[in-house]
């Protein structure tokens, strides 16, 4: 079956950067439609284009937009849905693997419950797509993933796994295990193990890459295999930084590996916004809407966002749910605009910014033609608190409707 949405306001977030063969993309359609097939987007225009009006039978879905706000669906680029589950308690709480510092293997979708209410949230507020982790209680907290809002299995929702290596500088560290009577208790400690771990696993990956270059046998190591989409380039180091002390260690270390690198959370990264413009690491900036709940967080401001991308810094911005909740992305979007954020650069943050971020861009993040069908239709702008999810898409399906 093919699908049309008709008759909408289309801001298609398209990146940019032109296209393959230098043509300008467009980027709004005030009256136009797309085409789905096979959770697809094949076509996209403005209404002018068709033809004939497409009637819905047997074989053709029609919706009827009637000028509302056609956008991607949106994408949280930091969070712990269903990993931290709502109301659950400790049995619910699989976020943090306390008793260990550096736990580099671990995978969120091991502990990703897809029947948490969060989800439900997720997709009646647009939001169709979220990076999914552990959480910053150690050094090194394992692997995210990137997944759809919709489903109840969640090897049906993997976009990418792994799609992230989670680590953690600061607070959360210190306090996690002062009472333990182990390291990390120090600043130079986190910073210390995360140097260790990534060395032996540096030399892990060489060795592995001299033995299948020259054919020798190699026994590998499930300690250290997970290490190796991150030096290889293919992934993420996703770091927990919100005091400029740590933000600049977590870059002195990424630089001193040669890896990749987000700043998750980034919280005084408006205190040094030229520096980290040059540096050119993305950040995922929040959670704001929540309480200045502990010392490191004492300059949290919504106005970071709007100073970091006005430096040239990519920013996403996130809840980190259940920090604040997950269909709140949109109205944290709004008060980053509020705060200074430029609009259009608040609407690329919760989508097309937050893919390129997340390295899903080729399939989620914008509408254009070959792409995902993850679609939001709103009733107004979605940086609008009173603005209503009319209907939400997710490849193609209808998953929310008004």
């Amino acid at each position: 079956m093919q699908r049309y949405l008709l008759n909408g306001h289309i801001l298609t977030m398209v990146p940019k950067e032109t296209g393959k063969n230098g043509e300008k993309k467009k980027k709004e359609y005030k009256n136009g439609f797309i085409r789905i097939e096979n959770g697809k987007i094949a076509r996209i225009g403005d209404m002018g284009e068709l033809d004939s009006v497409p009637v819905k039978d047997e074989k053709t879905d029609v919706i009827d937009a009637k000028g509302r706000l056609i956008m991607p669906g949106m994408i949280e680029a930091h969070c712990h849905m269903g990993i931290t589950e709502e109301k659950k308690g400790m049995e619910g709480d699989d976020c943090n693997e306390n008793v260990a510092p550096v736990t580099p293997y671990l995978r969120a979708i091991d502990a990703v419950n897809t029947m948490d209410a969060a989800f439900d949230d997720a997709v009646r507020a647009g939001i169709t797509s979220a990076m999914i982790g552990p959480g910053s209680s150690n050094v090194v907290g394992g692997q995210f993933a990137f997944v759809k809002t919709k489903g109840r299995r969640i090897d049906d929702l993997i976009v990418l796994a792994p799609a992230a290596m989670k680590i953690a500088f600061g607070e959360n560290p210190k306090v996690n295990f002062q009472g333990q009577g182990k390291m990390p208790v120090t600043r130079m400690a986190i910073a210390g193990m995360l140097r260790e771990e990534l060395f032996k696993a540096g030399k892990y990956v060489e060795k592995r890459k001299k033995a299948e270059k020259s054919g020798e046998g190699f026994e590998k190591d499930f300690r250290y295999e997970c290490w190796v989409p991150v030096f290889e380039g293919r992934i993420p180091l996703k770091a927990h930084v919100h005091r400029v002390d740590d933000i600049f260690t977590a870059i002195r270390i990424a630089k001193e590996f040669g890896l990749k690198m987000t700043l998750d959370h980034c919280s005084e990264g408006h205190l040094i916004a030229e520096e980290l413009s040059k540096e050119g690491f993305p950040a995922i900036v929040g959670p704001d809407l929540s309480s200045r709940s502990k010392i490191e967080v004492q300059n949290a401001a919504f106005k970071t966002a709007g100073i970091l991308s006005a430096a040239g810094v990519k920013v996403a911005v996130t809840t980190d749910h259940p920090v604040s909740l997950i269909q709140s992305l949109p109205i944290c979007a709004g008060l980053c605009v509020k705060s200074g954020m430029d609009e259009d650069e608040a609407l690329r943050a919760v989508t097309i910014h937050a893919a390129q971020i997340c390295n899903v861009a080729d399939r989620v993040g914008s509408l254009e033609t070959g792409k995902d069908a993850d679609i939001a239709v709103f009733d107004g702008n979605p940086l609008n608190s009173a603005t209503e999810v009319y209907c939400t898409l997710i490849d193609g399906e209808i998953v929310y409707h008004i």
